[in-house]
């Protein structure tokens, strides 16, 4: 039967329930839907959507998250492609529509990450396993609880260095976490940042996460003797930038990195 909804940016969209051919353009869906039980109707996914690493092997490419391929992904004739307003291009989703059904999750904190869960599940009649998962999401997130207040600033590009600022999911997981980031303050989401910016802000640590820009120990020891008065440390970018069933390691994560913050500064 056909079914209609809005997505998060208000656009009607009119597909085939349930769906048994998805095309998702965005890795932290892609897993989530995994995550609900929907192996086998994943037709098609990203470069980028890697995970679970046993179940997309068998999935269809369709190009990267900003360079879909749009013929790739007509070819694949599905029933509901879902995608998501930060990692893909307006003109990627526009072109699309013209001929698919697209849904366009908007994920910009934890609130509205829970809500894209939500979403999958009643978009793919898995609504019961969704709710259970957003249950489950939040129970992990109980146990994040922060004993001190840190400064950071966290880094995800270099060349120029680019950090996480304000209304990101990023943003929403450092408060989350009791952290002050440090790059709220600036302009843009993802705002470029000098080093002299960064002295400017005093953070007391810096995170390097491990992506897009995969930060290592070399990138570290570069970095360090420019902002002496901040400890650096590298952080797993995926347990900071992926929501949806990623969120529940995530929390473990997060608590431990937490205590060792705790540890060190307190040392």
């Amino acid at each position: 039967m056909l079914k209609t909804v809005h997505d998060d940016l208000q656009r009607e969209v009119i597909f085939d329930f349930p769906p048994q051919r998805v095309v998702c353009l965005c890795p932290s869906l892609t897993e989530t839907l995994f995550a609900l039980g929907l192996a086998g109707r994943i037709i098609g996914r990203t470069s980028y959507c890697t995970h679970p690493a046993e179940h997309v092997q068998n999935v269809a490419i369709v190009g990267g998250t900003k360079d879909v391929d749009i013929d790739r992904v007509r070819a694949l004739n599905p029933d509901l492609v879902i995608a998501e307003k930060e990692e893909n291009q307006p003109q990627t989703v526009g072109t699309l529509a013209e001929t698919l059904p697209v849904f366009v999750c908007n994920v910009t904190d934890y609130e509205s990450a829970l809500h894209a869960v939500t979403h999958l599940g009643n978009l793919t009649g898995r609504t019961e396993r969704a709710t259970t998962l957003v249950r489950d999401i939040r129970n992990a997130f109980t146990d994040v609880r922060p004993r001190a207040t840190h400064r950071v600033a966290y880094l995800i590009w270099q060349n120029p260095y680019r950090a996480a600022g304000r209304d990101t999911y990023i943003h929403a997981l450092l408060e989350k976490c009791g952290f002050d980031n440090v790059a709220a303050q600036l302009a843009d989401r993802y705002p470029e940042i000098s080093i002299e910016t960064l002295r400017e802000l005093a953070p007391a640590w810096v995170f390097l996460s491990s992506e897009p820009f995969p930060f290592d120990d070399a990138h570290l020891a570069k970095l360090a003797p420019q902002i002496p008065a901040a400890r650096l440390i590298r952080v797993n970018g995926e347990m900071f930038a992926w929501y949806g069933s990623r969120m529940i390691p995530a929390a473990k994560y997060l608590q431990q990195l937490l205590a060792e913050l705790d540890k060190t500064t307190n040392a």
